[in-house]
């Protein structure tokens, strides 16, 4: 069961035609009037609260934004789904055997972790993220496409990375913060704080410099 009918739940649809697990797949999603219409060929049988319908089925969370996972996973805890539900959604093309992955986690192709990996719940890693030696990612943190990690990065939870960003080995990215796209992060980002550019710096300095 695939909550949220969303870009990542096409991905994630195509990862699990490519594994085969599952003989049934469906989504669900609050907008009514995409129920009873198909999204790549799965069809939309109602919203979050229709779960109860089907409690057979393994769940995962497929909004892209670290914080909507987080409040569609509450709501879903007060439906009576629990951590045991969710299932990890990740491509065969993923080389993560030096990672751990946690419940809800989606993991797209060409994701690499290396050694002595730690990836949270509902965590999604999108293609071509690379995550080297003791990374520490938290729950809900959302790796964009071409995220370079160094070595012993921490990202705590909820953090955003966006496309081809980077942080140096031993950095941290605080709770809810975000790294903008292409950004080098060479030193802690600050929970709640928005940073870019190369090196990254806070949005409102980088603007305030790109107009000297």
């Amino acid at each position: 069961m695939l909550v949220a009918a969303s870009g990542l739940a096409r991905e994630a649809i195509a990862v699990e035609r490519a594994v085969g697990r599952y003989d049934d797949v469906r989504l669900l999603d609050d907008d009514s009037a995409r129920w009873g219409t198909a999204l790549d060929g799965v069809e939309v049988v109602g919203g979050v609260e229709d779960v109860a319908r089907y409690p057979e089925h393994d769940v995962v969370v497929c909004a892209g934004r670290g914080a909507t996972r987080r409040s569609l996973v509450e709501r879903l805890a007060g439906l009576g789904v629990g951590e045991d539900r969710y299932c990890r959604v990740i491509h065969p093309a993923a080389a993560i055997s030096g990672a751990t992955v946690g419940r809800g986690s989606i993991v797209l192709a060409g994701v690499v972790a290396t050694a002595n990996v730690s990836v949270g719940r509902h965590v999604v890693a999108m293609p071509q993220a690379t995550l080297t030696h003791d990374d520490v990612v938290a729950d809900y943190v959302t790796l964009c496409a071409g995220v370079s990690l160094g070595g012993s990065v921490r990202v705590d939870e909820g953090a955003y990375l966006g496309m081809n960003s980077c942080v140096r080995e031993g950095g941290e990215v605080g709770a809810e913060a975000t790294l903008g796209m292409g950004a080098a992060l060479l030193e802690p980002l600050p929970p709640g704080a928005t940073w870019v550019g190369v090196p990254a710096r806070p949005i409102a300095t980088a603007y305030r410099m790109e107009g000297a």
